[in-house]
């Protein structure tokens, strides 16, 4: 099978039944099945997947500009009510760093309001303001619909145990766990997946 791979210079064909490169060493042409294919191993296809939906997302809710993370920072402020920055990273899943900037953005547009509390000089507090909670209930229905396309090739089984897998996944990276130490035992949701 031929894949077309987009390369600064015109296209490149990947044959995956193609030999590795000689570059690669005596060990990959010795073994018996050829090295995986990068099109096939979860790191790229997970990337791949998040592009499409970046450009799903980008394209449901035209002409705000406002991001994906942009959108889960202002949801988790709408949820769960101010919060210190260290707390809204890990919420978020984003560095500290690149968080602050992405806050004092949405402050410039009036989205959030930031301030330092008396009781603790150290930590800076962000709340969504009413022009952040407008906003957000504008795009809701239409980010919904960009996280639907995402996975609207799946069956509503397959969808749920989708996102059950990767939910799995991010708990278990996060509880440091691998597939040598034990599995907790399954939950409800568990018992959907194929």
């Amino acid at each position: 099978m031929v894949i077309p791979f987009p390369q600064a210079k015109g296209k490149v064909m990947l044959d995956r039944k193609a030999p590795p490169p000689a570059a690669r060493g005596a060990a990959h042409r010795q073994s018996e099945s050829p090295p995986e294919p990068f099109q096939a191993r979860p790191g790229f296809l997970i990337r791949r997947l998040q592009q499409i939906h970046t450009a799903l997302f980008a394209e449901e809710i035209q002409p705000e500009r406002v991001t994906p993370i942009m959108y889960s920072v202002l949801s988790a402020l709408d949820q769960s009510g101010p919060l210190d920055q260290t707390t809204l990273a890990r919420m978020v899943a984003i560095d500290k760093t690149n968080l602050a900037d992405l806050l004092e953005r949405l402050r410039k547009r009036g989205l959030i309001a930031r301030h330092v509390p008396r009781a603790d000089r150290r930590v800076r507090v962000a709340a969504l303001t009413d022009a952040g909670r407008r906003l957000l209930d504008a795009l809701d229905e239409k980010v919904a619909r960009a996280h639907a396309r995402t996975i609207e090739v799946l069956s509503p089984e397959e969808r749920a145990a989708f996102v059950g897998y990767l939910t799995r996944i991010i708990e278990a990276s996060e509880r440091g766990e691998t597939a040598d130490t034990e599995a907790p035992a399954p939950t409800p949701a568990d018992e959907t997946m194929p």
